[in-house]
Formats: C-alpha cells, structure tokens, sequence
C-alpha cells in the first residue's frame, strides 16, 4: 500500500448509485495529472486528499492509482484554496468570487469564512444579500460533510447525503442511526438495499422487525414500479426471502403483523391460473385462490376507480341532446368534413353515455373523432375541459382541438403540501371531460381524477391500447375496456391521408404481427439503415443526428430529432448515445459539474422524476437556458415553462439528446431515430416497438438489424399485470342488475 497527497482538478466520471469516482489530481513530483478511481463518493474539485491505494495499469485507460481508504484536509496553498472555492462547493461562491476573495486574504480565506464570514464585505463587488448567502451556504455544507462522513462507509452518494440532509437537516445522523430504514420510505432515490447496509454496521439485527417490515415494503414498491397493483402472498414471500435471506416463517409473521396495522391489505382468495401469462388455460383447468397484498393507495385507487365509474353510468343526465343527427349534420356542413359510419357511431356514442372510450392506432382519426365530439358539445352549449396526463400530450390536445388543455395535476389544482386542491369535496366544473392518452395514466392517477368528477358530467377518454402500459402500477385503460362495461369505439380504418405515410402504415402492419415495409425510397417518411454491429450503427446514428438529417431536412439536431432507445445499457443504450451526442451537439464550456455528468448550456434534458413543487413531471423534455456556476444553479424551459434547478437538485435530470421508448410515451417528435439490435433482445417486443415508431410525425429511422425487428414483432408476450380493475367494475356494475350499456361495442 501506498498514500499520495493530491489537489483534484476534476471528477471525470462518478456513478451516483455506487459511489465509484474516477478523478484527475495534481501530485506533487508528478508533471501531469494523475488518474485516481475508487468509491470516493464526496470528493470535489479543489479538495486536498491523502489517499491509501496501489498502482494499476488498466488496459483501456493506462496507469491508475486505485484507492482503498482516503480522508480529506482542508487546502493549505492559495493556489488549493482559490481551486476548492471556486469548484462550486458553496452557493454563491464560483471561480470569480473564488479569485476575488482569494486575492482579498491569502491564505486565510478559509478562516474568515468559518469564524470571520462578516468580513467577506471587505471583497469586491460582495455584497451582505452575498455574504449570507456564502456564510449559510458554508455552514449547510459542513453539515452535510459531517452527513456524508457518517455515511461514508456505507456506500450513500453525495446526491443521497444531501437529501437526508434536506429532509432531516441537523438531525440527520440521529435519525438515520435510530432507524436507518426509515431512509427508503422518506428519501427519493434511497431503497432498502442502501438502508439495510447502514442498518448492517450499525449492528441492528437481520430478523428484527424494522428490517423485515422494510424488506416486504421494499419488495411490494418494486413491483409496483413494475406495473403490478398488488402481489400474490407466495409471490411477496418468495420474493422477500430472496432479499433478505430470512425464513418463510419469519417473514409470514412480519406480514401478518403487517395487516393487523394496516401497513398492507390482504385480499383473500383472489382466483389464479396455473399457467403462465401467455399461455391460455384448458377448458375444465382447475384455479387457484390467493391472497392478493396490497399497499393501500393501490387497493383503494382501484376500489374507487370502480366505484365511480359505477356512480357516473347511472347517474342522470343535467343535459340530453335529443338532435344528435340535426347537429351533426350542421357541424359537417359548417366545417366541411364527412364522417364516415364509425366516426358517426364514435358521435352518437359520446352523445349517448356518461362513459366512453375511444381508441385506435395513428391515422384512424382518433383526432378528428375527438374534435367531432367536442364541435356537437359545442353546438349544444355544454362546457367542455380537456386533459392529459403530461405536458407535451395537453399541448398537443390544445393545438389540434384549438381549446385549452390542462395537465391532470393542473387540472386538478396539485399543491405538494395540500395534496390535490380540486376533488371530491370541491369538484370540477363543466359538462364534460376528454382526456387523451389514458394508456399512460395509472391507477392512483386516474382515482384521484375521478374523484373530482361530478356525477352529472360526462366523462370521455381517448387512449391507443396497443402502445406501452402506464409506467406507474395498474392498466387502467385496457382493464376498463375489458370490463366490457363501458362503452368503446375502436377506430381501425386507416384514412386516405394517412395512407400515405409509410410511419402509419408500417405501425399497422406492426401491430398486427406483419414485417413492414423497410424498403428506402426518396419520398418515404420510414427508412432502415441495416447495421448489424453496435458501435457501427452508434457512428451511423451520430451521423445521421450531426450532420445528414440536418443538411438533407434541414431539422434542428437539437429540438427536432430524438433518439429513442430500447435500454439504457450498451453501446447504443439511451446512457452511451446521450454522452456522445451532447459532445457532438453541444461542444460548450459553459456548465455545471454534477455526479460525473457535465450539465452545459443549451444541452437537452429529461425530468426524471415527478416534482410538484416545480410542476415538471417525469418524462418532461426541456432546454438548459441558463447556467449560473457563482450561484450553484440552471435554468432548464419546458415547453415555455423556465425552471431553476440547485445543484444538489441536478439528479432530476438527465441528458435527453437520447432516451429510453418508455420515457417517450405521449411524446411525439418531428424526428425518431431508433436502433434496433438483437443486443436488446430482452426488451424487443410489439408493443414497445410500435411505440417507439409511432412517436415519429415526419421521419423515421431505423438503424440496426431486419432480424432484431423481426424478432421484436414475433415477440408479442405482454407481461401480465396483476391488478383486478376490471373485475371490480364489473362487481360494481353487477350488484344490482340495473347497468345497461348505452351503446354498442
């Protein structure tokens, strides 16, 4: 073992998730800046490290130092302590004021920030707004190195530490050591793995409760994030007995504990079949009963989802329209547009039913129905609002119907603190509600909005089936139409002007199981690049970005094209593709430094997280305008919308020149570049492929190989979710035989 003195000048790289760090240092005796990696999970540009390692040649990378233990002092040299002011370490402080005080006290700058911080009025262009800025920041910052100190052997991030901080602020290290696991209930971005290390070195024991508790919490909230509602008792056990190395018995009695309290409900006797998902059951098969566990925002969501659904189909009208055909009739002449026999049946509907449905593929006049529907509600004086479940789906709503429309949580009046201000107590007013792209919204979602509408309005929604699920739990859309309780309309002829378009056409055929049509032709809007090898198709698809699609089309490189990966993983994973392209793209130095990611002015990114405080949502796209280093901070504008982001806040967002076909869902682009390769094999299915193309409004471009694709439409095994959405409407439709549909299928 050896120990080297070193002054970092710059994190290259660090992984968030692992702590693992690759930095350059000065040394001294050494003319150029030596490589050091390990898990140096607070370090930061102008620290002063003793490090305890070995020398490594890594074949990739050259001479490396690798360490094993490290500890920090604080620098010594005018040169360290202008370098570690000016790294950004303390809002309100940057290179410029770095210098500034620096040039004002020597060596002794750091002593009048800690014991002197009224003495910073004494620099330059520092005001006192400044100085209590630098004097709180610097005192936040000692308190989350004390955190990351504490946390340091454990294996938490610097993004982690400074959560804890945020949520705990002083009593962060009492908090954490009396119940380490109460960190994957509170703080985002911590799960149980991370809190079970910690509980680990503290020596809490690995059968106690805590630990048992948080395990089957953990468990339950991962398969949430897989789409499943609840999970079945042998599944949940099994599962949790995998995670923490417990006995069935152990964890039968945490989770009946767990009932008793009510930290989950049980379901009994929830029928299964044996078979799998994809394969159907023999006439005659004998079920199964299991308990079905659920969180309780789940349960209830879907309990309140049938029940309201229920109360809207039977309630009575405030508004019939008895001329249906007379309006009809007038809207056509007055807009020019003739509807044919299922656009008439979709109107008539609509009309018809408190409840509707309304789906189809690209290019079957989901749109034009929709706003067929809202013209005949127009011309009956009925007061319509609009809605989608993200920003860029309402204000595609908006700009085709040429109304209004809102996001769910805008529409519904979302405050952080006070929950949703619009709901079952103070409820929306109108006549009715279209809500678009209803296969994204979840089960907790579209309870919450339900609660807020009233019984006498009609509601509508419009969603395609065949793309991806909603990320969060549930399937809401399609448990609904398989009810066969609510009214649908499913549009599938595909309209002349959309014949066209080979994007639509090939989508269809996708859909149905049928290779599209990859042959390239000038005036086609759907191309495929054949390239078998992945960093051969990553080269053509920065080609394709940079310089071809921008110099044929003349589309903006930035806003116009997006890449739309399988994974994120890999050569041409979401990950590899962004890093390339944003050196590519947006060659600037104009940035700010944050877990190995550089965050540059103008660069792409991708809300990552839902923040209600900041009104983004996860799946947002924006531009970086402004970058204030002094400050610690950016601005990222979302579709008009400018938001400030600190930069321990900067784990939000991610580079979005690529991302993965679920991050896209009711995105639409002007242009989709898309690799497809058998190294994404695990992820290539119908759905998502016909997802990621349908994004697309003017061109397409696959890169990779005709097999991946073909493999991918063969793939048609869409994991089962396990939500009971649908038997719970038709158990709430049923219990009194009143419930007629009102119109046909």
């Amino acid at each position: 073992m050896q120990k080297i003195r070193c002054v970092v000048e710059r994190v290259t790289y660090r992984n968030e998730q692992n702590g693992y760090t690759v930095i350059k240092t000065r040394v001294k005796g050494y003319n150029d800046l030596i490589p050091i990696v390990g898990n140096l999970l607070d370090v930061s540009v102008g620290s002063v490290l003793t490090v305890t390692g070995d020398w490594k040649i890594d074949s990739k990378f050259g001479r490396q130092f690798v360490a094993t233990e490290w500890e920090e002092t604080l620098p010594a040299t005018v040169y360290g302590i202008e370098k570690y002011l000016g790294s950004g370490l303390i809002k309100g402080v940057g290179p410029k004021y770095a210098r500034k005080i620096v040039e004002q006290f020597g060596e002794h700058a750091l002593d009048v920030i800690e014991n002197e911080p009224s003495r910073l009025i004494e620099v330059p262009g520092i005001g006192g707004r400044r100085v209590e800025m630098i004097r709180v920041g610097w005192e936040r910052q000692k308190e989350i190195k004390n955190v990351m100190l504490f946390l340091q052997g454990h294996d938490v991030s610097t993004a982690h530490a400074a959560r804890i901080y945020q949520a705990y602020g002083n009593d962060s290290i009492y908090k954490v050591s009396e119940n380490p696991y109460r960190l994957a209930d509170d703080i985002w971005g911590i799960g149980f793995k991370t809190a079970d290390l910690i509980a680990e070195k503290l020596g809490i024991g690995k059968e106690s409760y805590p630990r048992c508790r948080s395990g089957l919490l953990y468990t339950l909230n991962k398969l949430a994030e897989e789409g499943h509602c609840y999970a079945l008792r042998p599944q949940l056990i099994t599962k949790g007995c995998e995670l923490l190395g417990s006995d069935e018995t152990l964890l039968s009695m945490t989770l009946d504990e767990m009932v008793r309290v009510r930290d989950v409900i049980i379901e009994k006797d929830v029928i299964q079949t044996p078979p799998p998902a994809n394969k159907k059951a023999n006439t005659g098969e004998l079920l199964q009963t299991m308990d079905a566990i659920y969180l309780p925002p789940f349960y209830f969501s879907e309990l309140g989802i049938a029940k309201k659904l229920y109360a809207l189909m039977r309630s009575n009208r405030e508004h019939e329209n008895t001329e249906v055909d007379k309006i009809i009739s007038s809207v056509e002449t007055a807009s020019g547009i003739r509807y044919d026999d299922v656009q008439l049946s979709a109107i008539r509907c609509a009309v018809a039913s408190k409840v509707m449905v309304l789906t189809g593929g690209p290019g079957t006049g989901k749109t034009t129905t929709t706003n067929s529907i809202i013209r005949i509600y127009k011309a009956g004086g009925r007061k319509i609002l609009l809605a989608a479940p993200t920003g860029r789906a309402a204000k595609r709503l908006a700009e085709a119907s040429g109304m209004e429309a809102k996001t769910i949580h805008r529409l519904l009046e979302y405050q952080p603190a006070q929950g949703y201000k619009i709901n079952e107590n103070n409820q929306l007013q109108g006549d009715v509600l279209i809500v678009d792209e209803c296969s994204m919204i979840d089960v907790i979602l579209m309870y919450n909005l339900l609660k807020a509408v009233p019984d006498h309005m009609t509601l509508i929604m419009v969603g395609d089936i065949d793309q991806l699920p909603s990320i969060g739990a549930g399937n809401v859309l399609r448990d609904i139409i398989a009810s066969e309780v609510v009214p649908v309309v499913k549009l599938e002829r595909i309209f002349r002007q959309a014949q066209g378009s080979r994007i639509i056409t090939n989508a269809h055929k996708i859909n149905k199981g049928e290779y599209p049509n990859t042959k390239n032709e000038r005036a086609s809007d759907f191309f495929f690049i054949q390239e078998d090898d992945p960093e051969r198709a990553a080269t053509q698809i920065f080609e394709l970005c940079s310089k071809r699609l921008p110099t044929a089309y003349h589309f903006d490189p930035i806003t116009d094209i997006q890449v739309l990966s399988p994974m994120q993983r890999g050569v041409v994973g979401a990950v590899s593709l962004n890093k390339e392209l944003q050196s590519i793209l947006n060659p600037t130095d104009t940035m700010l430094r944050y877990g190995g990611t550089e965050y540059r002015l103008r660069d792409k990114v991708m809300q990552i997280r839902n923040n209600y405080d900041k009104e983004v949502f996860n799946g947002d796209i924006g531009i970086i305008t402004s970058v204030n280093p002094e400050e610690r901070e950016l601005a990222v504008t979302f579709d008009g919308n400018t938001v400030t982001y600190d930069i321990t806040e900067l784990d939000e967002l991610t580079l979005a020149y690529a991302t993965t076909i679920h991050k896209a869902q009711g995105s639409e682009y002007p242009v989709v570049v898309m690799p497809v390769l058998m190294t994404h094999f695990v992820m290539l299915q119908r759905n998502l492929v016909y997802t990621g193309i349908t994004r697309a409004k003017k061109l397409l471009i696959l890169v990779g190989a005709k097999k991946a694709l073909a493999y991918a439409i063969r793939n048609n095994q869409v994991e089962k979710r396990n939500t009971r959405l649908s038997e719970r409407i038709q158990e709430a439709a049923t219990k009194d035989g009143t419930l007629m549909r009102t119109c046909d299928k």
